[in-house]
């Protein structure tokens, strides 16, 4: 489960907004509104990200998307996993002779 949110996302739409359309300096802006700068750098830089403006990272929706593919591709090793060491338990079956009980 993820950690909660420091700051409410009206508080981040706000302040990315702001340095966005303004041009003030990202220090100014969370110095005023009482953020963390490189918390509201890291904000900027991926709404600039989301809109197409930075090559350099992700958007959210390839974030998201990687995220689920990481965590299906978990799963499947594990099936894999379960899959490799039943095929082992019965062909160890398989491979002992039978042997008929005496009278």
């Amino acid at each position: 489960m993820p950690a909660p949110r420091k700051y409410p996302d009206e508080l981040r739409e706000r302040a990315v907004r702001e340095v966005r359309t303004t041009g003030r300096p990202v220090a100014h802006v969370a110095r005023d509104l009482g953020i963390h700068k490189e918390a509201l750098r890291q904000w900027v830089r991926q709404a600039e990200a989301d809109t197409g403006e930075r090559d350099d990272r992700l958007t959210t929706a390839e974030r998201d998307e990687l995220k689920q593919l990481r965590k299906e591709n978990a799963e499947l090793k594990r099936a894999n996993e379960i899959l490799k060491a039943a095929s082992v338990f019965f062909a160890q079956g398989i491979d002992r002779p039978r042997t008929r009980p005496s009278k």
